[in-house]
Order: C-alpha cells, then sequence, then structure tokens
C-alpha cells in the first residue's frame, strides 16, 4: 500500500531542519532585543555606505548616454561606448596614465617600507620617553589638512624659502621646484611619506604586539642578536599584514589623490601633475562634460578594481595570504 503524503511531509526526514532553524530564528530575535543598541549603531555607518556609496552608481549610466541635464537621465539618449572612446583616443590619454601609474607607483614604493621601518623601531626601543616623542612628532602631520600640507610644502620650496635660501647660502641658484614638473612626483611623493608613515605605522605595531613573545625568547635563548630577531621573527610576523596592504594600496593605483595634486598644479608642471583626477574635475566641473567625465571615472575604477584582483590572486599562490 503507498504511503500517504500527509505521512510523508510530516515525517521525521522532511523536517529535519526545522528545529534548527527554529532555534536559530530565536536566537536571532534574542539578539536583537538584547542588543538593539548596537544593532542601530551598526545601522548608521551602513545607511551612509548604501545613500553616498552604492546610491550614486545609478548615475553611472551618465557614461553611456549623450547627458543632458535639461532631459535628465531617462531623456538622455544612449550613446553607447562614444566616451570611452573618445577618452581612449583623446591627446591627454597616454600623458593622464602615465602620469597616474607613475606617481601611483612611487607612492607605494616610497611609501612600503618607512612605515615598517619606524614600527620596528618603536617596538625596539626601551627608552618610553624618546618612544613617546617621537610617536607624537611622527603621528602629528597625518591630522594636518591637505591645504594645510600644501601651504607648508610651498613656504617651504618657495623662491625665498628656507630651502632656497640655504641653497643661495652655499653658492648655489635658486629653484623653483614646484614650477619643474621633473620634480612634481618627488615632491608629491616623498611629501606623502612625511605625513602618512607615523600614522601608518600603527598598523604594523598592531601586527608587532600580536606575535607571540616566546619566540622571541627563543630567538634570545639561542643566541639570536637584536638584527637576526628582527629579520627571522619580527619581519615574517608582520609579513601577512604587508601583503593586506600592498593589495589594498593597489586598488587605487589609478586614483590618486585629486585635492592635493590640484593645489600643487601649476602651468609649469602640468606635464607632470595632469592625472585622471584632475582631468575628472575639468571635464565635469569646468567643461560641464558629464558624460565623458563620467566614463573617465567609470574607466579608473574598473581598471583599479581588475588590478587588486589580479595582485590578489598573485599573492595568494605566492604567499598564501589574500583578502579573499
Amino acid at each position: 500500500m503507498p504511503r500517504n503524503y500527509k505521512e510523508d511531509k510530516a515525517s521525521p526526514l522532511a523536517g529535519a531542519n526545522s528545529p534548527d532553524k527554529d532555534k536559530a530564528r530565536r536566537r536571532l530575535v534574542r539578539d536583537l532585543r538584547r542588543d538593539w543598541q548596537l544593532y542601530l549603531l551598526l545601522l548608521l555607518p551602513l545607511l551612509w555606505v548604501g545613500i553616498f556609496r552604492y546610491g550614486p552608481m545609478y548615475g553611472l549610466q551618465i557614461a553611456f548616454k549623450d547627458y543632458i541635464m535639461r532631459d535628465g537621465f531617462f531623456g538622455s539618449k544612449w550613446a553607447g561606448l562614444k566616451y570611452f572612446k573618445a577618452f581612449a583616443g583623446s591627446y591627454y590619454f597616454p600623458r593622464l596614465i602615465g602620469n597616474t601609474i607613475g606617481v601611483s607607483l612611487y607612492s607605494m614604493i616610497a611609501g612600503f617600507f618607512p612605515p615598517i621601518v619606524l614600527a620596528i623601531a618603536f617596538n625596539e626601543c626601551r627608552i618610553n620617553f624618546m618612544k613617546k616623542a617621537v610617536q607624537l612628532i611622527t603621528y602629528a602631520p597625518h591630522f594636518l589638512s591637505t591645504v594645510v600640507v600644501v601651504g607648508i610644502i610651498t613656504q617651504v620650496l618657495s623662491t625665498n624659502g628656507i630651502v632656497n635660501t640655504f641653497i643661495a647660502a652655499l653658492g648655489g641658484s635658486r629653484v623653483t621646484f614646484l614650477g619643474e614638473a621633473g620634480l612634481f612626483k618627488s615632491i608629491y611623493v616623498w611629501s606623502g611619506v612625511w605625513q602618512g608613515v607615523g600614522y601608518n605605522s600603527i598598523i604594523y605595531l598592531a601586527a608587532l604586539a600580536g606575535i607571540n613573545p616566546e619566540l622571541q625568547e627563543v630567538a634570545y635563548i639561542d643566541g639570536a642578536n637584536i638584527w637576526q630577531r628582527i629579520w627571522h621573527v619580527d619581519i615574517p610576523g608582520i609579513l601577512p599584514t604587508a601583503i593586506i596592504l600592498l593589495i589594498v594600496s593597489t586598488a587605487g593605483l589609478l586614483n590618486v589623490g585629486f585635492e592635493k595634486v590640484y593645489l600643487m598644479q601649476n602651468p609649469l608642471n602640468m606635464s607632470a601633475s595632469d592625472v585622471i583626477s584632475t582631468y575628472t574635475y575639468r571635464m565635469g566641473l569646468v567643461d560641464m562634460n558629464y558624460s565623458l567625465a563620467t566614463a573617465v571615472g567609470l574607466f579608473q575604477s574598473v581598471i583599479s578594481f581588475a588590478f587588486m584582483v589580479t595582485v590578489n590572486q598573485i599573492a595568494k599562490k605566492l604567499s598564501e595570504t589574500s583578502l579573499w
């Protein structure tokens, strides 16, 4: 005699997962009631990300349209890849890509090792007064605004600034540092290293704090000196953190900070300081070519994401450390 459908439906095998699901649901409700204040705090940053990060993505369709402000998103006609092709075939394309990648790679290479060295120095320093003083001095520039930093750079490197005064005192001729296209990248990068080296070392200090102290003790007992302990204990301990930060930094390979470049930019150094972000500003807000500016911004984001995925996969194969 065939079994009844209702019996199959009510059988223990058919509802094997229902007790677990009910238990999980009750646990979720209990946690929400108990910690609703924490979930409410979590809701605020999620709303911010949703509104200000994902919400504007709706406007990316402008890159594929002949956007006219009075016609709006829906009234403007589709243009396909017209503006992507226009950007790729423009006179400025090689210069923009070269300057952007050049500044980014220079910044990545120059800014990679100083925070590691500074963090290891802080970790090995046993004089608390000196350690705190150096930390205060190196952390402080991070909290200066970009406008203040560029103002300091302008005053120090001006024709009558302290650097040119020192050069003139030694018998040399004064140099217009910010007017030399060949010096722009170095000024931009090393001023950024000065501003961020202290703050960036905090991450490596946290990684050093997570290393098992027994490893240091064993190395000391085995007769390893300070340099050997740094090389064989500290550096391997912070290497995964360094790899993760390197992967994250590749996501901004085509995303050079607009504010600092724009404030340091002038007609004399334009050939070296014109990057994708400043070009997007000129096209979008100065020339009001919104479709082209959006296409350039989308191109920048897609290529940056591709760089990050590629470096992540390479790091995963070589070191088994990756973002995902």
